[in-house]
């Protein structure tokens, strides 16, 4: 069986599960098995996603705005790190560990000193997405860098080539793939990196509707963002896979 065909199959296979689970709810829900107010039917879900659209479409902007601006800063630095650490073996020494302990403080603890620090707006939000998508890129191109054939820089160093030269036809080819890796990762932190972050402050936003949909109790509305958001963390991370493939087309 050809590898195209297994993908297909798995699909398939995946796309099925989820139609039967969905038929399942609906009908706990219509027989009243499982009552509306704990957990609405799907059909529900879809009415009040619907009824909100322009809203949603609304602060949907917002966030996606909030989590490619900090996405961006987040593989920027993240980018820089790894170069620092890959040339320089006293900075991997100093920040490693610093860069390690700050994967361990929890995003709910340090989103509200944010706000409090830098506002309501989109500042604090950037921030906090910038600070949980940079250590996939990071630690991604750190992998890719050290696994470059020691063979092919020794042949480019015999040859004369200097350090950008072996970055460059090397070590940034070769770790492509690592950093397309650590960047799916990534979008979908800043995606529910800037939810939580406007769950706890903001004026815009999905989190920020969520909030207000909780406060009202409209369960239907909870479970239309949070599939809605989950569908947006999908969508980017099957553009990025179409990307690699444009960009490393020498991987299988």
């Amino acid at each position: 069986m050809k590898k195209k065909d297994t993908r297909i199959i798995d699909r398939l296979i995946g796309s099925s599960l989820i139609i039967t689970i969905l038929i399942i709810w609906q009908i706990l829900s219509s027989l009243k098995i499982v009552p509306k107010f704990l957990l609405p039917s799907p059909l529900d879900v879809i009415r009040a996603f619907t009824a909100d659209l322009p809203l949603i479409a609304h602060h949907t902007g917002y966030t996606l705005t909030e989590s490619f601006i900090g996405l961006m800063t987040g593989v920027v630095l993240g980018f820089i790190l790894a170069l620092l650490i890959d040339t320089f073996s006293i900075v991997k020494k100093a920040l490693y560990p610093l860069i390690i302990i700050s994967q361990t403080i929890p995003t709910v603890a340090i989103a509200p000193l944010l706000v409090l620090w830098l506002g309501y707006e989109m500042a604090p939000k950037i921030t906090l997405i910038a600070m949980t998508t940079f250590f996939p890129i990071a630690i991604s191109l750190m992998d890719g860098f050290s696994s470059v054939d020691t063979d092919s820089i020794q042949l480019l160093k015999a040859m004369g080539a200097d350090k950008i030269q072996i970055y460059t036809h090397v070590k940034l080819p070769f770790a492509t793939p690592y950093f397309f890796s650590g960047l799916r990762i990534s979008v979908t932190y800043a995606i529910i990196g800037a939810v939580v972050a406007e769950w706890l402050g903001g004026f815009d936003g999905l989190g920020v509707y969520m909030t207000r949909a909780r406060k009202s109790y409209a369960f239907d509305k909870m479970f239309a963002i949070i599939f809605f958001i989950s569908l947006l963390s999908l969508m980017a991370m099957a553009s990025l896979s179409l990307l690699e493939k444009k960009i490393v087309k020498w991987k299988d």
